[in-house]
């Protein structure tokens, strides 16, 4: 079994900022030469997702909409109480329990199948990273195994 590993670097815009970033795993995918394994996709953060689904303007506005719904941020977070709070601070104290709240939703991890060498996705699958906090930079890991 052969098991590869490559890390990739983004800058996102800020809140909800949908990075398409499939065609990338599929370059990684071929040149691996794994004809038949799994590929799993991860993020390092905990205020930015990965979602498998459709790149279609309208549906995107639609899953912003759906965040924002989910977990508004003019709510009170405890998270975002300093007074409070004394646990992993950052110096530019991040006021984003929101974004905590809505990364509950969506999965920080993907896995996919590869056969015949090839990336298996349905017709109009793309694979996104999502940021739910500010404008930052961002680590997405991929590791595929197989034979």
């Amino acid at each position: 079994m052969k098991i590869l590993t490559k890390t990739l670097e983004f800058q996102t815009k800020g809140e909800f900022d949908f990075i398409d970033f499939t065609e990338q795993v599929k370059s990684f995918v071929e040149e691996s030469q794994i004809k038949n394994g799994l590929i799993n996709i991860q993020t390092l953060h905990t205020t930015a997702a990965l979602v498998l689904n459709e790149n279609e303007p309208l549906l995107l506005e639609d899953f912003k909409a759906h965040l924002e719904k989910i977990s508004p941020k003019d709510l009170n977070y405890n998270h975002n109480d300093f007074s409070r709070r004394t646990v992993n601070v950052c110096e530019e104290k991040c006021a984003n329990g929101h974004s905590h709240c809505q990364a509950l939703h969506l999965p920080s991890s993907l896995t996919l199948n590869v056969i015949v060498g090839k990336l298996q996705l349905g017709q109009w699958q793309r694979i996104f990273l999502v940021e739910l906090d500010k404008s930052k930079p961002r680590k997405v890991q991929l590791q595929i195994m197989g034979e």
